[in-house]
């Protein structure tokens, strides 16, 4: 359906004029969106944990108030992600570098977003960093039904010892009574140069690979949504090969996977920077039935990165990169080294 004009109309609904056409059809929008928090850690020694080199536990100030301000920048950012046209906060969102539960649960109760009632699915991975993914979505929207960690076994060739890295977690539940399914993802960093690390990037992508495989085994037509820091552009070997990720909508196939995010990335437009380069590791790839043009049910409406100007630096050597919330030992009261990426989902909105 080729688009003309969009107006917002009430809460959370599109009123969407056909090109050609005199007819107006309305549907319901939700955004469903992801967000590297950079180190969200808190103020407490865990012994079982690496935090003790967190940035919190290393600054000069008090770790407590630059906790608190980290969080509510965290809860601003989230509160404004795709709200210029869903009108609401994200209805699911994925969170990756976060502590543990409790981080969460003092990012969701924060003043910004405590109304919207945000229920929280997170398992303690085994991480070396003791950094864990999480899934924050509105109780009133979506209801999850099933949640389920996935274990990424790395083994280095030169020690044959296991390299412990962040668990994947699925979500299945309904939006609005429909059926949905939610990988989240923090794939291993490149440390020690990218090739070196590309074969845990490519465990980690067979690894989604099976998750993805399991549900549309189950159901051909699963609508699931991919995404995740993956610590790779969306031309590398692990999204194009391992998960056989389409650029061109048109040619998805059946149990097929649609990155929007390689035409970002082919315009030059990325989600984090390094030495003056934009790298877009943050991304949201889902599966043929979301493509469909039948909105009766839940599509794709489209895709985004939320780089609003706040979140930039303005001034300074990483002027332009994302504003990270630590640099160079101190908190700089600012946001995150990554911006986070977000997709609208449809609906027609029942006529009667």
């Amino acid at each position: 359906m080729r688009l003309l004009k969009i107006f917002i109309t009430v809460f959370g609904v599109l009123l969407i004029t056909k090109n050609h056409a005199q007819d107006k059809r309305k549907f319901r929008v939700h955004t469903v969106a992801f967000y590297n928090v950079e180190n969200l850690f808190d103020t407490i020694n865990d012994p079982n944990k690496f935090d003790e080199a967190s940035p919190i536990m290393e600054l000069d100030f008090d770790p407590y108030t630059a906790y608190i301000k980290k969080v509510k920048n965290m809860a601003r950012v989230i509160s404004e992600i795709g709200a210029d046209v869903s009108k609401n906060t994200p209805a699911i969102i994925g969170l990756c570098e976060v502590e543990n539960r409790k981080v969460v649960e003092d990012l969701a109760n924060d003043s910004t977003l405590v109304y919207k009632g945000y229920g929280i699915v997170h398992f303690e991975s085994p991480d070396a960093r003791g950094i864990d993914v999480a899934l924050m979505y509105q109780k009133s929207i979506f209801t999850p039904i099933d949640v389920s960690r996935h274990e990424l076994m790395l083994i280095d060739p030169a020690t044959r010892k296991r390299i412990y890295s962040r668990d994947q977690l699925l979500v299945s539940g309904k939006l609005d009574g429909e059926l949905l399914h939610i990988i989240v993802n923090h794939w291993p960093s490149r440390s020690g140069g990218e090739l070196k690390s590309s074969p845990k990037r490519i465990a980690a992508a067979q690894l989604s690979k099976r998750i993805l495989d399991s549900l549309q085994s189950i159901d051909p037509y699963a609508k699931v949504f991919l995404m995740g820091d993956l610590n790779d552009d969306p031309t590398n070997e692990s999204i194009k090969k391992i998960l056989k990720a389409n650029r061109d909508k048109n040619e998805v196939k059946l149990k097929g996977v649609y990155n929007p995010y390689e035409n970002f990335f082919k315009n030059g437009l990325g989600t984090t920077a390094y030495r003056d380069t934009w790298s877009l590791f943050d991304q949201i790839l889902i599966t043929k039935p979301l493509l469909d043009n039948d909105y009766s049910s839940f599509r794709f409406y489209k895709a985004g990165i939320f780089n609003k100007a706040y979140l930039t630096n303005k001034k300074g050597r990483y002027k332009g990169y994302p504003f990270r919330s630590f640099s160079d030992g101190n908190f700089t009261n600012g946001f995150s080294d990554h911006f986070p990426v977000y997709v609208h989902i449809i609906k027609e909105v029942n006529k009667n």
